[in-house]
């Protein structure tokens, strides 16, 4: 069921999610990015770059808080743009239960052409990991 422009208002919440993130996660993302950048899984060489410990890809954080938003409005080509600044790390230990990311969303504008700005907020370990997460939806 798709969501009608005509059924939201500024300040409408969407389903918050929890996205759980480990060490093998961050493999598979590698794998399917390319991006091997060791500190993503070598966590000796995270720590001797001053990192806390191997972190999560930037752009897979980025991707798992769109998610609120596609999960919401029923097809991820209803998303036309978004955007992000990434302002802390997730770490991801290896502890066999590594990180989760939060994310929540709100609508923050009626834009348009039936569009919306949704403006996301996703913490790891009670911090905020993206700042100025903000996407504009066409809504039906």
């Amino acid at each position: 069921m798709a969501i009608s422009f005509d059924e939201v208002a500024v300040g409408t919440e969407l389903p918050a999610r929890s996205f759980p993130v480990t060490r093998a996660t961050l493999v598979r993302y590698a794998g399917a990015s390319g991006d091997f950048n060791p500190i993503h899984w070598n966590e000796k060489f995270a720590l001797e770059v001053g990192l806390p410990d191997v972190i999560a890809h930037g752009m897979f954080t980025m991707a798992e808080a769109v998610r609120v938003i596609t999960d919401w409005v029923g097809d991820p080509g209803a998303v036309v743009e978004y955007g992000v600044r990434f302002t802390k790390p997730v770490p991801v230990p290896n502890d066999g239960v590594g990180a989760v990311i939060e994310v929540t969303g709100k609508v923050a504008a009626l834009l348009d052409d039936r569009r919306v700005r949704v403006d996301l907020v996703a913490t790891s370990g009670g911090q905020k990991v993206l700042g100025m997460s903000r996407a504009v939806v066409q809504l039906s």
